[in-house]
């Protein structure tokens, strides 16, 4: 390996996934292995500007692979949407003589890394970390299996308590552009109707549905929303609109938020963690910069952070397919 980078900082930033703190683990100990130094930034860009920074060897991070979150926190910085404020995080990488940087987030995250690398020239490499699994060039994120689990595992409770007393619950999820966790928790979970950015399913037929499940002999439904649905402007309007138009269900409404966020991640999130951190330490090595570390076919691949911005993440056709087959 052509080792002339001596020292790696890493940070995480935007919003928090569980696997963050695996991947955190794994750079810091691949470091370790090649007798390089890490340096942990904490606050994500907004600590890189203050120069907020801690050392991490492989000790420092024991412990950490099961929890969620992150243990370097996470902040959005406004500062460092300019110019002046990443020329103070330039400096502070100068000062402390780190030499490239490991980023875990998502889209926001991989934006502001690329516009750094086109200002100083500095080597980047991201790890995908959202919940979302909307990052192109990867087949997963980390966080989406964990955040995925956590909502049918949910979903599952509120069905029984949805037979019991023969209600319709309609349970948002996160995805406010892409219906990945919907889409997939929905099947996982045997909802009757999904509901995602990615199709307009339109109140006319939503309402056709549950009638259809009603005269089938279905006595209680779960419909699963994306947050980003535009079926109707919010979930509670559907509930509204669906008590008024439609007699004899109890509607519901439980909204999952940032419970999809927590939690200890699941074992494969932490392996992918895993491999990543070793992928990207490994790759700034041999002088590969300005990549983000990806998964397709359970291969680690380099992709290009520019495409991972500016592509678009696509739901799975077939899948929906399946939904409509599974909710007669």
């Amino acid at each position: 390996m052509e080792n002339q980078i001596k020292k790696i900082g890493v940070l995480t930033s935007g919003g928090d996934a569980p696997g963050m703190n695996a991947a955190i683990r794994s750079v810091a100990r691949a470091c370790a292995y090649h007798n390089i130094e890490c340096v942990g930034i904490y606050r994500g860009y907004e600590g890189m500007i203050e120069g907020d920074f801690k050392s991490l060897n492989a000790r420092s991070v024991n412990h950490i692979i099961n929890k969620g979150g992150t243990f370097l926190k996470s902040a959005r910085s406004e500062e460092f949407r300019t110019k002046e404020g990443r020329k103070k995080a330039y400096d502070q990488l100068q000062k402390e003589q780190i030499d490239a940087l490991v980023l875990i987030g998502g889209d926001g995250t991989f934006t502001g890394g690329m516009i750094f690398n086109e200002e100083f020239n500095f080597p980047i490499i991201g790890i995908p970390g959202t919940i979302d699994n909307d990052i192109v060039g990867t087949n997963y994120t980390l966080g989406y299996d964990t955040a995925l689990n956590t909502a049918v595992e949910a979903i599952d409770k509120i069905r029984d308590t949805a037979s019991s007393h023969r209600r319709l619950f309609f349970v948002e999820v996160m995805g406010r552009d892409v219906g990945h966790i919907a889409l997939n928790a929905g099947v996982g979970s045997g909802a009757e109707e999904i509901l995602v950015p990615e199709e307009d399913l339109g109140l006319d037929r939503l309402l056709e549905s549950l009638e259809k499940s009603r005269h089938t002999g279905k006595s209680s439904s779960i419909v699963v929303v994306a947050e980003g649905d535009k079926t109707g402007k919010n979930v509670f309007e559907l509930r509204d609109y669906v008590e008024e138009n439609l007699e004899g269900y109890d509607v519901r409404v439980s909204v999952l938020g940032h419970m999809q966020r927590g939690g200890s991640p699941s074992c494969f999130d932490r392996v992918l963690a895993c491999r990543m951190g070793v992928k990207a330490v490994e790759s700034l090595l041999e002088g590969k910069f300005n990549y983000m570390v990806g998964t397709v076919n359970n291969k680690l691949e380099l992709y290009p952070i520019d495409k991972a911005v500016k592509g678009h993440s696509t739901i799975d056709a077939e899948l929906l397919r399946v939904s409509d087959i599974m909710s007669i």
